[in-house]
């Protein structure tokens, strides 16, 4: 109840890479690693657009799209901005399924976010014969997504932390789809063999993670966050 979850310090950080402004990202990590990426962006005005009070005075008259908070994301329920704020961006309820949990990540109508998206200053990096695509999300602490996978992209946080874990393309993690991270890191991760570990990383604002197609990645929020995603499609 305290708004945040803290980590214990029997967690590992497998992996975790810094790489500062390269023009040579794509051919170094684009297909074999996740990266961090600091100080290649300054989205100090993004952020302030990005407040409780900036969004809800701009947009909490706005009718916005929640998906379930599990793998596959079939079901999605529409409610205004404000009435997701006020009413349902809490904590993840330990016992609730993926799911019967609303998360607010894309599935929206960008046209009516664009005003906010051009301030975001994404990650200067590209991939030959791949454009750009933005979501931007919003949840409290304990949620995120169970594991899934997609093609590559980029992965910044605006307010709070956002715990990583991620496996390679031929290493298909143990879990459940409809479970969610937060059941999989209670009931799954504590009895993981070291050689069935994921790579872990905990994304802070400021920090942009580069994940790679393919790659398996679950997410689990720590605080309230404010996060946005450029998937490279």
């Amino acid at each position: 109840n305290s708004g945040s979850i803290e980590l214990v310090s029997l967690w590992k950080v497998s992996a975790e890479f810094l790489c500062r402004m390269s023009e040579n990202l794509p051919e170094l990590f684009a297909f074999s690693r996740p990266v961090i990426i600091r100080g290649v962006t300054d989205n100090t005005r993004f952020r302030v657009l990005c407040s409780r009070s900036s969004l809800l005075q701009r947009y909490g008259s706005l009718t916005v799209r929640l998906s379930t908070a599990n793998t596959h994301s079939y079901r999605k329920v529409d409610v205004a901005f404000q009435d997701y704020v006020d009413r349902l961006l809490r904590p993840q309820d330990a016992a609730a399924l993926g799911s019967e949990t609303l998360y607010f990540f894309g599935d929206n109508n960008l046209t009516e976010w664009q005003n906010l998206l051009d301030r975001y200053r994404a990650p200067p990096y590209f991939l030959p014969g791949r454009s750009a695509a933005y979501s931007f999300g919003i949840a409290g602490p304990g949620t995120g997504v169970p594991f899934h996978w997609h093609g590559p992209g980029f992965s910044e946080v605006i307010y709070g932390r956002k715990r990583w874990f991620l496996y390679p393309p031929d290493r298909e993690p143990l879990f459940h789809p409809n479970r969610t991270t937060l059941s999989w890191l209670t009931d799954i991760y504590p009895d993981l063999p070291e050689a069935e570990a994921p790579l872990e990383c905990t994304v802070r604002p400021g920090e942009v993670l580069y994940f790679p197609d393919r790659w398996w990645h679950a997410t689990l929020n720590l605080d309230t966050s404010v996060f946005i995603s450029t998937f490279l499609g």
